[in-house]
C-alpha cells in the first residue's frame, strides 16, 4: 500500500494512529517518503504514484473513497482568505474552488500557515472559508476525503478503529509540530477539536452541493 501524506497539523491524529497499526517499517518509510501538501497529493494520486490518500474534495469527484475525510462542522481557522486582490493558494485546490463558489475575492491562504495567520492577525480582517460555507448553507465542509485506486478492502480494514479510538498526541510530536510551525501546542490541540473526520449524510449533501456549485462556475 503506497499511502499520501499531506503534512498539515489538521491529519496529526490520523498519522499517529496510522503509525500505531501499520507494523512495517518499508510502508511506514514510503508514507513519508510521499509526504507533501494537497495540491501535490492530489497529483501524485491521479499519476498513481501513490494508491491512497486523503484527496481534496473538487479531485475526489467520481473517485473511490470511504466514509472518511477532513471535515469543518462550523469555522476551520486554516482555510482563509484575505480581502483584496485575488491570489490563489498553490498548495490548494478546494479551498481556492471554494472561495469562487462563494463568490469571493482575495488572497486564499490554507493550512498551517493559515492557522500561523489566524492566531497572529485576530484583528486583521479575514474570512473563514468553512464559516462562510456554513452560515450560507447550514452544512458542513469537506475539504478531502480518503480515496484510492487500489486496495481498497486493505485501507478499510486499516482504518476501521480510527473513528471509534480517542487519539493522544504525544508530548514530542506536539512539540515536534509546534517548533515547526510556530503554533503553540494549546493553539494545536484547541484547532484540533474543530476538525472532524467521519462523512456521514450531511457531509455527504454538502460535497454534491459543492459539486453543483462547482461546475455551475466551470471548476468541474
Amino acid at each position: 500500500m503506497v499511502f499520501g501524506k499531506i503534512d498539515f497539523i489538521n491529519l496529526l491524529p490520523f498519522h499517529i494512529y496510522l503509525k500505531k497499526y501499520i507494523q512495517s517499517s518499508q510502508i511506514k518509510s514510503i508514507i513519508e517518503h510521499n509526504k507533501s501538501y494537497p495540491s501535490n497529493i492530489n497529483k501524485k494520486f491521479l499519476k498513481n504514484q501513490v494508491n491512497s490518500a486523503f484527496i481534496s474534495s473538487i479531485a475526489s469527484y467520481k473517485k473511490r473513497s470511504l466514509n472518511l475525510g477532513i471535515v469543518a462542522k462550523n469555522e476551520v481557522d486554516s482555510v482563509l482568505l484575505i480581502p483584496g486582490s485575488k491570489k490563489d493558494d498553490y498548495q490548494s485546490q478546494t479551498s481556492n474552488a471554494l472561495a469562487k463558489v462563494l463568490n469571493l475575492e482575495g488572497e486564499v491562504i490554507i493550512g498551517d500557515k493559515a492557522l500561523k495567520y489566524f492566531y497572529e492577525n485576530k484583528n486583521t480582517e479575514f474570512i473563514d472559508l468553512a464559516k462562510t460555507w456554513k452560515d450560507k448553507y447550514n452544512l458542513p465542509f469537506v475539504f478531502a476525503l480518503l480515496c484510492f485506486n487500489k486496495d481498497g478492502k486493505k485501507l478499510k480494514k486499516i482504518v476501521s478503529k480510527f473513528k471509534k479510538e480517542k487519539i493522544k498526541i504525544p508530548r514530542y510530536i506536539l512539540n515536534q509540530y509546534s517548533k515547526k510551525s510556530n503554533i503553540s501546542e494549546a493553539h494545536i490541540l484547541e484547532y484540533l477539536k474543530k476538525i472532524d473526520y467521519e462523512i456521514s449524510f450531511k457531509e455527504r449533501k454538502s460535497l454534491k452541493l459543492f459539486f453543483r456549485l462547482c461546475k455551475q462556475k466551470g471548476l468541474l
